[in-house]
């Protein structure tokens, strides 16, 4: 990806930094979607999209079942939306 690209996505992109909870997971990282509408409505409108899945970015992933196990990071991860039992937004300090 060019530069010129990477400028152009991020200002017309909403980013939000969220926790998100599955059954076996914990992912922490960010979240994009066009600069359409409210900031305060992002959340829901990324659960209440028809698509499946949810791309998180710079996130790091956290296995609940196997605490003892290394916090994973990544660039870029999909999330199964209906496999989502939390999700809000994560301020940073």
């Amino acid at each position: 990806m060019e530069n010129k690209e990477i400028l152009e996505l991020t200002t017309s992109a909403w980013r939000e930094k969220v926790y998100i909870e599955t059954a076996e997971h914990v992912i922490r990282g960010y979240v994009f979607m066009p600069k359409i509408g409210k900031k305060n409505r992002l959340l829901s409108e990324i659960l209440n999209t028809n698509k499946s899945f949810l791309a998180v970015k710079n996130c790091t992933l956290e296995y609940k079942l196997n605490p003892s196990r290394d916090v994973e990071e990544h660039d870029f991860l999909q999330v199964n939306i209906s496999s989502i039992l939390i999700m809000r937004p994560l301020y940073e300090d």
